[in-house]
């Protein structure tokens, strides 16, 4: 089984409750039902929609000026819960993401820069040593490999 953030899966997580971020390449093979989906940002009790939010020397503010790391830090460790119950192989999660940037996140400034970084559950999950992936690392190969791995 695999976690994936669920904004990935065409659920309407993403911070302005669109559905952009449907990742051609997951919802092929997600017949096979080895996703768990998930937003760390709601299980931390964030509503969709929400302001953006970028991270500043490790503290999550959002576009109004409101600190909402403790949010973040707790959808990081219900994310790490869910890999603890479920028999998670890997996770796929949305770059540049505050919560699931794997190589990069925003800087900040809300202006669109982006800079090398994790979001908060992505350093979570790494550091506990779960594989970690982008959508944008994503091969046809990839995926294959990692849905027919054995449990």
């Amino acid at each position: 089984m695999i976690i994936v953030s669920s904004c990935l899966l065409g659920v309407h997580a993403k911070y302005d409750g669109t559905v952009t971020n449907k990742n051609d390449l997951l919802m092929k093979y997600s017949h096979l039902g080895q996703y768990l989906p998930f937003c760390p940002e709601q299980l931390g009790g964030l509503t969709t929609p929400r302001p953006p939010v970028e991270t500043i020397n490790g503290t999550a503010i959002n576009s109004m000026g409101e600190d909402v790391t403790s949010q973040f830090k707790k959808g990081a460790e219900q994310s790490l819960y869910l890999t603890e119950i479920f028999p998670i192989k890997a996770a796929i999660l949305k770059e540049r993401s505050p919560s699931c940037g794997v190589h990069k996140i925003y800087d900040g400034s809300f202006s669109h820069v982006v800079r090398e970084g994790q979001g908060v559950t992505a350093a979570i999950l790494i550091a506990k040593g779960i594989p970690v992936y982008s959508e944008e690392d994503l091969t046809e190969e990839l995926l294959c490999k990692l849905l027919c791995q054995g449990d």
